[in-house]
């Protein structure tokens, strides 16, 4: 038998007008944690989806083997029927089933053509014990976090007899307790035999599993580390992903903050449909010209929500509380108003709520600011793709053109286009909630330089982020939210991140 269970050789995949792989070769050992990571566009989620038949047999050129024998799959079932099986970064769970129904969705436990419940609820919960997740099986998967979906979906691999397990960027959306949760259960999945490929862009947790990670560039394979190599350093994998070395993570910068710009005082937000639960408590803060400040908590502190509140009220209900810009109260009741009185809001679900996706990268970018581009109430379409293009040249949005659909864009790019669209609308106040989440390196810093340029030109900035490095590395001061109060602020320059994790976890007295 093989060493290897799986090898992909010289795998070409092309599309209209790209080549998305070129003469890309994998070789992955038996029972191990193969990470593979590159820039986003890469072609490591290209590369896993013509390995499970997401694109079949005949639309690319190369060889792959399973198990030491020539396979072409023709559709993602017939890989499942091997034991591959793929779990994407956007869940594939349809939230008004139960967890049951989901996990034997496809392949229910029937007889005589009826459903046997009493089997499928039994198995399932079988299966939920063994990814240590304590959840009823008919408990309908909509009302769990992102942290147990993922363990649905393991779950739902593991009905399937897997043998090789992808997941692409399992931890993306995910907090540190739930992402330490899903890497240890990865581990025990090793030790039982299950082979597994992890694509993140998370270079500390592929440092921490993987046995061997695999370097995707512009579509061809950089090299492949041993992990246990004493060079199988950091400054490797980022050196071999970008292409040149990156001294620094973060870019140097020097803030000179000047006058306020915005401020909060007593901000108190109900949730919207549980009458009575407190989401945010009272918070106060404020942000001057050209400074950058963070927002540091546990997920379900109320960060994304305090932000969202503020920008139009767009999430609960009896908001309280007053907002200030240039230290005079103003009204933000509709996002129109927020954006009147120069504040913008940047979502961290970019996908769903930033941009619409079917749509060019010009009418994205114009969409919040369509006013400016108004005469007579038209839009000039010579403006709007004047716009798009000075844009898409300042940040560097990586696109044939400015006509190329956003959805077609790899992570960093559509982050590049969500920005646009706010700077367009020329903002006194820009929240950036998970600025970089689901993007690379490379990008993360282009995307912390054009934060440091916001700065330089006097704009206030609030980033929320669940990356304490991050904050720690791009702010000026930072504000601790836990159970929606902040109870605390810190100088980024003196602050630790044990400092910020003691304010993010200090109970209501």
């Amino acid at each position: 038998m093989s060493e290897n269970i799986l090898e992909m050789r010289a795998i070409t995949k092309r599309f209209p007008g790209v080549t998305a792989l070129k003469d890309v070769s994998l070789s992955v050992r038996r029972g191990e944690i193969h990470a593979i990571c590159g820039e986003n566009g890469a072609g490591k989620s290209t590369l896993m989806k013509v390995l499970s038949g997401v694109h079949p047999a005949g639309t690319y050129e190369g060889e792959i083997l399973f198990d030491g024998e020539p396979v072409s799959f023709a559709s993602i079932n017939d890989s499942e029927a091997r034991g591959i099986v793929i779990i994407h970064q956007e869940l594939a769970l349809i939230p008004h089933l139960s967890i049951a129904e989901n996990i034997f969705l496809g392949n229910e436990q029937a007889r005589g053509g009826f459903i046997n419940w009493n089997e499928t609820n039994a198995r399932a919960a079988d299966l939920l014990a063994q990814v240590g997740l304590a959840e009823n099986p008919t408990t309908h998967v909509g009302t769990l976090g992102v942290g147990k979906q993922q363990l649905v979906e393991i779950a739902k691999a593991l009905s399937k007899d897997v043998r090789l397990l992808i997941l692409d960027e399992p931890t993306a959306a995910l907090n540190d307790q739930d992402s330490e949760h899903l890497l240890g259960l990865i581990r025990q999945l090793r030790d039982r035999g299950v082979t597994c490929i992890m694509i993140s862009h998370k270079l500390g947790e592929i440092a921490e599993i993987a046995d061997t990670t695999t370097i995707i560039r512009d579509g061809s394979t950089i090299e492949q580390i041993d992990m246990s190599s004493p060079d199988a350093t950091t400054a490797r994998i980022i050196r071999g992903m970008v292409g040149r070395d990156i001294d620094h993570l973060f870019p140097e910068h020097t803030s000179k903050p000047g006058e306020e710009v915005f401020r909060i005082e007593d901000w108190t937000v109900m949730h919207p449909t549980q009458p009575g639960r407190v989401v945010v408590d009272g918070a106060s803060l404020n942000v001057r010209a050209g400074e950058i400040v963070g927002i540091a908590g546990l997920m379900g502190a109320g960060r994304t929500e305090l932000a969202m509140s503020v920008f139009g009220q767009s999430y609960g209900r009896d908001i309280s509380g007053r907002v200030y810009l240039h230290g005079k109260e103003v009204r933000t009741r509709t996002v129109a108003e927020a954006i009147e009185n120069g504040i913008a809001y940047a979502t961290e679900d970019r996908k769903k709520y930033g941009l619409n996706l079917i749509e060019d990268i010009r009418r994205n970018i114009g969409s919040a600011g369509l006013k400016k581009l108004s005469r007579g109430g038209w839009v000039d379409g010579n403006q709007e793709i004047a716009v798009a293009q000075q844009y898409r040249q300042d940040l560097n949005i990586k696109a044939p053109s400015v006509m190329s659909v956003v959805g077609q864009l790899s992570g960093g790019n559509q982050q590049k286009v969500v920005l646009s669209k706010w700077l367009y609308t020329e903002p006194d106040l820009l929240i950036l909630d998970e600025p970089t989440r689901g993007i690379d390196v490379g990008a993360k810093y282009e995307i912390y330089t054009i934060i440091n340029r916001l700065a330089d030109a006097g704009k206030a900035v609030l980033v929320i982020s669940s990356e304490l490095p991050e904050l720690l590395g791009i702010c000026d001061r930072i504000y601790a939210l836990s159970a929606g109060r902040i109870t605390g602020q810190m100088d980024a320059s003196t602050a630790t991140q044990e400092s910020l994790m003691e304010l993010m976890t200090q109970e209501k007295d």
